[in-house]
């Protein structure tokens, strides 16, 4: 079947185009908003030329087809259904209004940390260059170059309260412009940089008797997290009783001046205390429990992935690096991934179906490369004793990586992408990881491959 053939064919399994009520796309699945769930047929839906798998979460049913095919199967189908460019806007609010809270906020703070992960991967890996040649004595740290690259690599995290600013911004529906104002008010030179404090001290505002610490915000990501979504409903309201005829003069200025003043005084320290607070919580658990933790986190991962609450984790990895400079959670989480692509592997080789083969291998690489959804809902889950030997493999994994206290300077990156980031941070660090990687993988091998598969046995 050609694209479009397999288009229309889609448009009918799916109960008809009354039935669909938005779409979208990503890198490999087509995400659907439906009506009616029930008036899918899932198994022919599975059975169609190119699909790697199918089923609903966070909101939506999503279609796997993988990088590239995706594109392309997606443009026939928006012609056949009428699809403009708004259809992709509204599609992530017609998905929200079908989740369950919880499931709603983990999307909103993917929705706005997802598009900075390139920034912060980026700056990772300058740090870890950096810190290479520092070690090395490849650069004098008194040369332009190694300034610069001092400069380069930190300067996402000194301005992320603005990167956060702008992605909050436009999703709580406000200006984004106003968004990284509030950052930089947050982060202004006049204020004291906290990463500076070993060699001094922050100064002290008056403010009509009340004491403000002039302490900036560089790195933190609560305050400017809870400073935007005040700011968006203040815009809102302020933009209601305002004429349209002073909209511009008005509204910005009564936004950025009453956010200014409610983040200072209020927003700002118990933000940081908060931020600060689950920092302190979640290293106490994991010094504590140490290899215990591990176990759990990785064993349990895969299963919070089925509920798309792991989006939201990029808040709590960030605020890691913020706090304490290193992000101890992501190998935790590349364990269970990989650990996915071994078990993928394994079904790979017990299989007689064609198509199972066919799905099973490319997904399991996609897994080791950090993508797991097609292996996870295309292949392991479809079967369900699989994706039991990938959660062994992930515990044992993540139980190795946190004995050996493997950590990463950035987030975003599992599986073998992780090396880069994990590199910087010194040899043992990259050698621990990489066995860790070994470990679950071979576990989740041998654990799927002992459980075995029934190929009639399918995920309803």
């Amino acid at each position: 079947m050609n694209h479009k053939e397999i288009a229309v064919r889609l448009i009918e399994l799916l109960g008809g185009e009354d039935n669909i009520v938005s779409a979208a796309h990503c890198a490999t699945r087509l995400r659907l908003v439906i009506n009616d769930e029930t008036k899918i047929d899932q198994e022919q839906v599975e059975e169609l030329d190119g699909v790697k798998g199918a089923f609903s979460s966070s909101g939506q049913y999503q279609i796997i087809f993988g990088t590239g095919l995706v594109n392309k199967v997606y443009a026939e189908f928006a012609k056949e259904l009428d699809l403009d460019q708004k259809e992709t806007v509204q599609h992530s609010e017609a998905a929200k209004q079908k989740m369950n809270p919880l499931a709603r906020f983990a999307k909103t703070l993917s929705n706005i940390f997802v598009p900075i992960i390139p920034a912060i991967v980026a700056s990772g890996l300058l740090m870890g260059l950096l810190g290479m040649m520092k070690a090395f004595n490849w650069v004098d740290p008194e040369t332009a170059l190694y300034k610069m690259l001092d400069m380069f690599s930190s300067s996402a995290f000194i301005i992320l309260p603005i990167l956060i600013g702008v992605s909050a911004a436009k999703e709580f529906g406000s200006n984004p412009y106003l968004g990284a104002v509030l950052g930089g008010i947050l982060i202004h030179p006049s204020l004291f940089n906290p990463w500076g404090l070993a060699e001094g001290t922050p100064g002290v505002m008056d403010l009509f008797g009340l004491k403000l610490e002039m302490l900036g915000y560089q790195g933190t990501v609560i305050p400017i997290l809870l400073a935007v979504y005040v700011m968006s409903k203040i815009e809102k309201g302020v933009r209601k009783i305002v004429p349209n005829a002073i909209d511009l003069l008005v509204t910005p200025f009564v936004t950025i001046i009453s956010s200014g003043f409610i983040a200072f005084i209020a927003i700002g320290p118990l933000g940081r205390m908060l931020g600060t607070g689950i920092s302190t919580a979640l290293t106490n658990v994991y010094e504590f429990a140490g290899p215990v933790a591990g176990l759990v986190f990785g064993g349990t991962y895969s299963l919070i992935v089925l509920t798309g609450v792991h989006h939201s984790f990029h808040a709590i990895e960030a605020g890691l690096l913020a706090d304490i400079g290193k992000n101890y959670l992501l190998p935790i989480w590349s364990m269970a991934n990989v650990a996915q692509g071994g078990a993928g592997l394994a079904v790979f080789f017990m299989a007689k179906r064609a198509k199972t083969k066919e799905i099973a291998l490319p997904a399991a690489f996609s897994a080791f490369l950090g993508i797991t959804e097609p292996v996870i809902f295309g292949v392991n889950l479809r079967y369900r004793k699989p994706f039991i030997g990938a959660m062994v493999g992930g515990a044992l994994g993540a139980a190795y990586v946190v004995f050996m206290n493997v950590a990463a300077n950035a987030y975003g990156l599992t599986g073998i992408p992780m090396i880069a980031i994990a590199a910087p941070l010194g040899n043992a660090n990259l050698i621990n990881y990489l066995i860790g990687m070994v470990i679950a993988v071979s576990v989740a091998f041998v654990t799927a491959f002992f459980l075995g598969i029934k190929e009639d046995e399918k995920k309803s």
